[in-house]
C-alpha cells in the first residue's frame, strides 16, 4: 500500500497549514471549509493532515471507538466500565463521497428486525467511524444541503442522533471536519459556510521556481513513495509532537478580558451575523496560543484569529460574490492592536506574488512558516541536491491553468461555448447596421417571483424545492413493497397486511414503505432576447431585474442554472448549465443589447444544450424560461424549431410592452405549450428579503 504524502512536504499554503493544524490541536474551532481551483493539493494536505493526530486508545470491539477513560454512557455498544479492555489504533481518516445517503452517513436501523423481533439493531455511518478523528468532504459544496446540515450539528455538539419511526439512538462523534470545494462549481450556501469555523483560499503558485518544487517533489515521490516518505519523516514527527504538546496545554491558556473585547469589538465592527464569529475567533486565539506554546493569548493572536475565521461571515445576499473587503480588516485590526500581518506568508519565489517558496530552507529554519518549530528545533539538513536536504519532489500541486482566481472570471474575459448558430458572442458582435450595441444596464432591487414548476412528478434524483417528485422524505402519499433497503415503514399499510393473513406479529413479508412526495430541483435554463426591440434602458432594466430575481429563486430552491442569449445574428450560451448562480449575476450585469432578433436561433441553441444535459443527467428535469416580446426580425420562423422543444416544460415571459401589443409571445407559449407569464405579473406582492 503506498503510504501517504507527508504533510511537511507540501510546497506553501501557509495559511491552510496553520487552519489545519490549529483544528487539529482545538477540533471545537468548527472545521475548515479549503475553497480553491483544481490541481492546488486540497486533498493532499488533508489526507497528509491525518498521519499528524495522535494515537487513539479505544474500547476493544467498540464500533463507536469509546474512549476506555471515559467511555460514552449512550454508546450503542455499551455500557462500558472505565478501563474497560483497550486497543490503541492510529486517528482515522474517514471521506465522505459526495453520493453518500443519509443513511450512510449517520447509520440506519434495521427496521425489519425492530417491528418483526423487537430487536433494535444499529448499523453505525460515517460519523460513528470520524469519532476521534477526521472527516473529510470534497466537494463539499455539491453535497445535499440537508447532509451538510447533519455534519455540521455533529461536528458542533459531538454527537449524532439518529431517529426512524419512534426508535432512537444517540452516539459520540466528536471530530475535525475539513471540507474542499472548487468555487467554479457553485458556492454553498452563506448559512452553511457560515457554519465552518476557519475558511482558507487557496491558489496555485504564480511564480516558476516553486511551480518546479512542486513537480520535483511529486515526480521523486511517484518514483520512491517509501523512500520519499521516509526523508520526511522526523519533520512530521516535530509537527505531531507540537500538535500532543498543544492539546494538553490547551486548557490551562488563559484569554484575558481585554483581549475577549478586542475580539467583540472587531466582529461587530466588522458587521458580522450572529455570535458564532466571535466564539470561534476566541476559540482560534487560544489554539494559536497553545501552539506557540504559550499560557496566554495575545493580540497577535486574535488578529491572527480573525484574519482566518472573518472574512466569509461577511456576505449579505446569497448572491453576493464570495469575499470581502480586506483592507477593511485589515484597517479594524490596526486600529483595536495586533500586528498587521503576525503570520506573514515566506517570501515570494522570483517571480513574487507566490503561494510560498519552494522549500529551500528546512524546517525550523524558516521564520516565515507558521508550522516550524521553535528555535531548538530540528537542526538544517544538508543543501539541496541529490541525496541532501529538501527532498526533490511533492504533493500534485500542478494546476490546470495558472492564473485562475478563486472566483469564475468576469463575463467577457474569455470566450463563451458556441453553436452552429452563432457567429460571435452578444459581447463580441460588432453593432447591426442601424440598431447599435447598447451598454449593459444596471438591474435594481430583485423582488420575489411567482412560483415556477415542472408539471407531473418527478424521481426525486435531486432534492430541492421547485417542483412536485418522488422522494425520501415529505408528504406520505401511499405505501408499497420495500424496493430496497427499507427506511420508512408506512405502519398502517405494514398492520394491515399482516391482518390479512389473520396472524397477530409482524413477519417480514407484511412490511410495506411510505411512499413520500417533496420536492427536487430542476435545471432552469434561461433564454434571454438581448436584440434591439429589448434596447430601451427603461425596459431592459426591468428585464434584467425580472431575470435576476429568477435567479435569486433558482437559488433559493437549489436548481442548476444556464443562461442563452441572442441578438443580432446568431446565439450565446453565455453560461453552461452550472450551480454557480453567481456566475449567472455576474454574466446577467454585463449583457449589452442591440441588433436583430434571432429568436429561432436561441431556441435552436436552447435545444442543442437541453439535449446535451439530457444525456449527462437524464434525471434532472428542465425548465425552460424564455424571455422576450416574440418577435422575431432574423433567421427563420421560430415556431419551426418548437418540435425539438415538445417535451421540454417551458414558461415564456412576455416582455412586450405599449398600447399595440401584437401577442407574439403568446402565440410562441401556445406552440410550446407553455405557461405564458405577462412582465408585470411575474412579481409578488412582498419583496424579497
Amino acid at each position: 500500500m503506498t503510504p501517504p504524502y507527508p504533510f511537511s512536504a507540501v510546497v506553501g499554503l501557509p495559511d491552510l497549514r496553520l487552519a489545519l493544524l490549529l483544528n487539529a490541536v482545538s477540533p471545537a474551532i468548527g472545521g475548515v471549509l479549503v475553497r480553491g481551483e483544481k490541481g492546488t493539493a486540497k486533498s493532499t494536505i488533508v489526507r497528509a493532515l491525518a498521519g499528524l493526530l495522535p494515537d487513539v486508545d479505544v474500547v476493544r470491539g467498540c464500533r463507536f471507538a469509546c474512549d476506555p477513560v471515559n467511555p460514552d454512557a449512550a454508546c450503542p455498544d455499551g455500557p462500558h466500565e472505565p478501563g474497560a479492555a483497550a486497543v490503541r489504533r492510529r486517528a482515522t481518516l474517514v471521506e465522505l463521497p459526495v453520493g453518500a445517503t443519509e443513511d450512510r452517513v449517520v447509520g440506519t436501523l434495521d427496521l425489519q428486525r425492530a417491528l418483526a423481533d423487537g430487536v433494535k439493531a444499529f448499523e453505525p455511518g460515517l460519523l460513528a467511524a470520524a469519532h476521534r478523528g477526521v472527516l473529510y468532504v470534497d466537494e463539499v459544496n455539491l453535497l445535499p444541503d440537508h447532509l451538510v446540515d447533519l455534519l455540521l450539528d455533529a461536528a458542533a455538539m459531538g454527537r449524532a442522533h439518529v431517529e426512524r419511526d419512534g426508535v432512537s439512538v444517540k452516539h459520540a462523534a466528536r471530530f475535525l471536519l475539513v471540507g474542499t470545494m472548487n468555487p467554479e462549481e457553485g458556492e454553498p450556501r452563506p448559512q452553511l459556510v457560515d457554519r465552518f469555523g476557519l475558511v482558507v483560499a487557496v491558489a496555485a503558485p504564480r511564480d516558476a521556481g516553486s511551480r518546479a518544487e512542486v513537480v520535483r517533489r511529486r515526480l521523486a515521490y511517484e518514483t520512491d513513495p517509501v523512500g520519499f516518505v521516509a526523508r520526511w519523516v522526523e519533520e512530521d514527527a516535530v509537527l505531531a509532537g507540537r500538535i500532543a504538546v498543544a492539546r494538553l496545554r490547551l486548557p490551562s491558556v488563559r484569554l484575558p478580558d481585554a483581549e475577549l473585547d478586542r475580539i467583540a469589538t472587531i466582529c461587530l465592527a466588522y458587521g458580522v451575523d450572529g455570535l458564532r464569529a466571535d466564539i470561534v475567533v476566541a476559540r482560534t486565539a487560544v489554539a494559536l496560543a497553545a501552539w506557540h506554546d504559550r499560557d496566554r493569548v495575545t493580540a497577535d493572536d486574535v488578529a491572527a484569529a480573525a484574519r482566518l475565521a472573518l472574512p466569509h461571515r461577511r456576505r449579505r445576499d446569497p448572491l453576493d460574490p464570495p469575499g470581502t473587503d480586506q483592507e477593511k480588516l485589515e484597517e479594524l485590526l490596526r486600529q483595536h492592536g495586533g500586528d498587521a500581518d503576525p503570520e506573514p506568508e515566506p517570501p515570494a519565489g522570483p517571480d513574487d506574488g507566490s503561494d510560498g517558496g519552494p522549500g529551500d530552507n528546512p524546517p525550523g529554519d524558516n521564520p516565515s512558516d507558521p508550522t516550524d518549530g521553535p528555535p531548538d528545533g530540528p537542526p538544517n539538513g544538508p543543501p539541496n541536491g541529490p541525496g541532501g536536504g529538501r527532498p526533490p519532489a511533492g504533493p500534485e500541486q500542478v494546476p490546470d491553468r495558472s492564473d485562475t482566481p478563486d472566483t469564475a472570471p468576469p463575463p467577457g474575459s474569455g470566450p463563451k461555448s458556441t453553436g452552429p448558430d452563432q457567429q460571435a458572442s452578444p459581447e463580441q458582435q460588432p453593432e447591426q447596421a442601424g440598431a447599435g450595441n447598447q451598454p449593459a444596464v444596471a438591474a435594481t432591487s430583485p423582488y420575489r417571483t411567482r412560483a415556477l414548476a415542472v408539471r407531473g412528478r418527478g424521481a426525486g434524483a435531486h432534492a430541492g424545492r421547485r417542483s412536485p417528485a418522488y422522494a425520501r422524505r415529505g408528504r406520505v402519499v401511499g405505501a408499497r413493497l420495500p424496493t430496497g433497503r427499507l427506511t420508512s415503514v408506512h405502519l398502517p399499510a405494514t398492520l394491515l397486511a399482516a391482518a390479512r393473513r389473520g396472524a397477530r406479529s409482524v413477519a417480514a413479508g407484511d412490511l410495506r414503505e411510505a411512499v413520500h412526495v417533496g420536492r427536487e430541483a430542476n435545471l432552469v435554463l434561461f433564454v434571454v432576447d438581448a436584440s434591439g426591440s429589448m434596447a430601451a434602458r427603461r425596459r431592459m432594466r426591468v428585464v434584467k431585474t425580472a431575470v435576476l430575481s429568477l435567479l435569486r429563486d433558482a437559488y433559493q430552491r437549489r436548481d442548476k442554472i444556464g443562461m442563452i442569449t441572442f441578438r443580432g445574428t446568431g446565439a450565446s450560451t453565455v453560461l453552461e448549465p452550472t450551480a454557480s448562480h453567481e456566475v449567472g449575476v455576474l454574466r446577467l450585469a454585463e449583457l449589452r443589447t442591440g441588433g436583430r432578433t434571432p429568436l429561432a436561433a436561441g431556441l435552436r441553441q436552447a435545444a442543442r444544450t437541453l439535449d446535451s444535459e439530457r444525456r449527462r443527467d437524464p434525471r434532472r428535469r428542465p425548465l425552460l424560461v424564455v424571455v422576450t416580446d416574440g418577435r422575431a426580425t432574423s433567421g427563420p420562423d421560430p415556431l419551426t424549431v418548437v418540435p425539438a422543444l415538445a417535451e421540454v416544460a417551458s414558461v415564456v415571459v412576455d416582455c412586450e410592452s405599449g398600447p399595440i401589443r401584437l401577442g407574439l409571445a403568446r402565440r410562441l407559449a401556445t406552440a410550446l405549450d407553455a405557461d405564458c407569464v405577462p412582465l408585470d405579473a411575474l412579481h409578488t406582492l412582498r419583496k424579497a428579503a
